[in-house]
């Protein structure tokens, strides 16, 4: 499954922003209404680190601890889309973001076999 990141640009601190990941394909006999799909990012110089994901039907969320209360997250599965909504932006969160897709419910970038390109998000001050 070929996944695709966009959305991203540039908001100011407060600003909010929504991310949006679409898939075209299928792996395995698998669109991505068959996954796991979470959302990472990666600032310069920085590990890549976990910001959310959604299980299969969308019932099921997590977020990292510097993202909860400002962010949701859900997916069609009819238009094999999915979409993060970041609110409250702040200049700290400036990093490319990149939505993936696994088997597991994980917080875990190991566990995603599937990614997509990154979409920057910068935050100004």
């Amino acid at each position: 499954v070929q996944l695709q990141a966009f959305g991203g640009g540039l908001v100011q601190a407060g600003g909010s922003l929504r991310l949006s990941c679409a898939s075209s394909g299928r792996t395995d006999g698998r669109s991505l209404s068959g996954y796991v799909v979470g959302w990472f990012r990666q600032a310069p110089g920085k590990e890549r680190e976990f910001v959310a994901v959604i299980n299969r039907s969308g019932r099921t969320t997590y977020f990292a601890d510097s993202m909860k209360g400002r962010s949701t997250i859900s997916r069609d599965n009819a238009k094999n889309t999915m979409t993060l909504q970041m609110n409250s932006l702040k200049p700290e969160d400036t990093a490319t973001y990149f939505c993936a897709a696994g088997l597991s419910l994980s917080t875990s970038p190991v566990t995603f076999g599937y990614w997509g390109k990154g979409t920057l998000v910068t935050v100004s001050s």
